[in-house]
């Protein structure tokens, strides 16, 4: 195993975000260690990035997937057993149930993101800003306490120009707001709630009631300015059409559903965080390692051929450092066990 170093440099073109460098021939496990030897230099390096760190060339992980529960635990000892969730068994690796697997390749439930209307934006670039680009979200915002940081791992990605992920700074985002819609938003909260359950927007211009939802499922609110724990600087924490409640919210004590003044709100300010001058878009190759902070980032997939290419990607999460609003919080998704 090669003796490795790091380093942690801009991330290129992306006005946020760290690429994180190892010497010539440092192999995967050899970064890890290197990583697990500074994790002070590590985690500030990732904090000064805005919560967003890209790793290339960590190929190993494919054959030893165990190594990326290891890299994960530098961020905090938990590291979530998806076993122990409501995720279907099918969607969980089959010897590390750490590991989420977001693919489109059998037996994992298939997940490929709609193409945006239209593909390309006037100028023929990728769309990023919502809401032309939808499905922007944070990991897991519908549980309290929410998770603090997920690492992504490209096992089988498709080729490039197709299955990108973009990632917005909630920091930058925040930060370039104007005082009065700052001062408008203090203290407001979203309401949050797990996709699929039937309370999107979508769903809430259907008509129709609200459906009954399994006690583990219930809507969640949640700051939408969040201060980071660690750095104590503000960042916005939303999400869009799919994960939040657009039936009792989706903005707490502002009118209801799809028309109301949350709803105005809530496309005012997505559109102002995806905006392209705080996203990053990541164009995976076989190997690269993305770790971002869910407290102050939000991320998007995009859509790619999945009758010609199969892709396979690895999710771990880690939690245990949300914040003081959460102090002593029972976990909102154990509520039935």
């Amino acid at each position: 195993m090669t003796q490795a170093t790091f380093g942690v440099r801009p991330l290129p073109g992306a006005s946020f975000g760290g690429l994180v460098e190892f010497p010539a021939g440092a192999d995967t496990e050899a970064a890890i260690a290197a990583v697990e030897a500074a994790p002070e230099a590590f985690l500030e390096a990732f904090y000064a990035a805005h919560g967003l760190l890209v790793m290339s060339g960590m190929h190993a992980v494919t054959a030893q997937p165990e190594l990326l529960v290891r890299l994960s635990r530098v961020f905090g000892p938990e590291v979530e057993d998806y076993t122990e969730t409501t995720t279907a068994r099918n969607n969980i690796h089959p010897d590390v149930p750490e590991i989420l697997v977001v693919s489109n390749v059998p037996p994992a439930t298939p997940r490929v993101p709609a193409k945006p209307e239209p593909e390309l934006t006037a100028d023929g670039r990728l769309p990023v800003q919502f809401p032309h680009r939808r499905g922007w979200h944070t990991d897991q915002s519908y549980r309290r306490p929410p998770p603090d940081i997920s690492l992504f791992y490209a096992e089988t990605p498709v080729p490039k120009g197709q299955g990108q992920t973009l990632y917005a700074d909630g920091i930058g985002a925040y930060a370039a707001l104007p005082d009065a819609m700052k001062a408008r938003i203090a203290g407001l909260d979203a309401i949050h709630v797990s996709p699929g359950r039937g309370r999107s927007e979508q769903a809430a211009l259907a008509g129709g009631p609200a459906p009954a939802l399994d006690p583990r499922d219930t809507p969640q609110r949640q700051p939408i300015v969040r201060i980071h724990p660690v750095t104590g600087e503000p960042a916005l924490y939303l999400c869009e059409a799919g994960q939040l409640d657009w039936f009792e919210g989706p903005v707490h004590g502002m009118e209801k559903g799809p028309h109301g003044d949350g709803a105005k709100l809530v496309y005012e300010l997505m559109s102002h965080y995806t905006d392209p001058r705080f996203v990053h878009v990541q164009d995976w190759s076989a190997g690269d390692l993305i770790v971002y902070d869910n407290r102050c980032t939000i991320h998007s997939a995009t859509w790619f051929d999945a009758d010609a290419h199969s892709r396979r990607m690895w999710r771990t999460t880690v939690r245990g450092n949300p914040g003081a609003i959460y102090a002593g919080e029972a976990r909102s998704w154990l509520a039935a066990s």
